[in-house]
């Protein structure tokens, strides 16, 4: 076990870890910029440090070198990233790792594979889950209009990040150029990386999750699936587990690939992998994602 534990979080999210730390005995830091000097994550933990410059609170809890600077200095063993901010950061969990620190959560390769998701759909084509027909990522509009003999529609859709950003629906072939170009400046903006690529899209598809749980010893298994298909603008606003009116054969197939996926690339701490079902049955492989959102049965 842990002796000291940094929180690279805040809110409630910090206060669960500090939570968990402290039931298995291990002591707990917190980092907090001048806007959460007030708030309770900081009073939580046994000790807190302040991070970053007035006026840039995000920015703060994105800042790699500080982070780990901060868990060298007060002696910390392991640095645990929460969900978001620096949760899928493969540069954090590389920093962590030099600096002889333990990143609770995934390795720096995994993170930059699954990080990437034309690299996740190579990955899980490789393992045998079915995958969505795709051209190669390039941030070149004249290549990527090259690979267009997909089916229509097509989704254009950013390598890097998530959220819906850098993606657009393209229905017809004269309307391909204009969201490449599109999809390409949102995600240079967002993400600092304009590479994209096309997917096949699916039509009226439900979007199914499934919660993975793995050590370092190669033991993993799943807890079961949600479904996630109410969105906004690609982004989920309602999540419902387990997923309803999923045929029991279907699930636990789509349960079994998400695990194979995982071993295949060893994947280690909790993660979510995601599929897309369409009307017929017919399910592929879309990305994985490190954090978790644990499902209830």
């Amino acid at each position: 076990m842990f002796d000291k534990i940094l929180v690279a979080n805040r809110g409630e999210i910090a206060v669960r870890a500090f939570r968990a730390a402290c039931e298995l005995g291990a002591r707990t830091v917190a980092v907090y910029p001048h806007e959460d000097r007030n708030s309770v994550h900081r009073l939580k933990a046994d000790e807190a440090y302040q991070i970053g410059v007035p006026g840039q609170p995000v920015r703060a809890y994105l800042s790699v070198d500080e982070i780990v600077g901060i868990a060298r200095r007060c002696g910390a063993d392991a640095i645990y990233p929460g969900y978001g901010f620096l949760s899928e950061n493969s540069v954090l969990a590389r920093s962590s790792a030099e600096a002889g620190i333990t990143f609770i959560g995934p390795t720096s390769d995994v993170l930059e594979l699954t990080g990437n998701k034309a690299r996740a759909v190579a990955a899980a084509r490789d393992a045998g889950l079915p995958v969505l027909a795709s051209s190669a990522p390039s941030s070149d509009v004249d290549e990527l209009l090259a690979a267009a003999p997909l089916q229509f529609p097509v989704f254009v859709k950013a390598v890097a990040g998530g959220g819906g950003r850098g993606m657009r629906y393209v229905a017809k072939p004269a309307d391909l150029a204009d969201a490449v170009r599109a999809a390409s400046r949102e995600a240079e903006s967002a993400f600092g990386d304009p590479t994209v690529f096309l997917e096949q899209a699916v039509i009226n598809p439900r979007h199914i999750e499934v919660q993975i749980l793995a050590d370092t010893v190669g033991n993993t298994t799943h807890l079961y699936e949600r479904d996630c298909s109410v969105q906004r603008r690609h982004q989920k606003v309602v999540e419902i587990a387990p997923a309803p009116n999923l045929d029991p054969e279907l699930r636990d197939r789509i349960c079994a690939d998400a695990v194979a996926f995982a071993r295949h690339i060893g994947y280690t701490c909790a993660g979510t992998v995601e599929f897309l079902l369409d009307d017929s049955g017919r399910y592929v492989f879309i990305e994985m994602n490190r954090g978790s959102r644990f499902n209830t049965r």
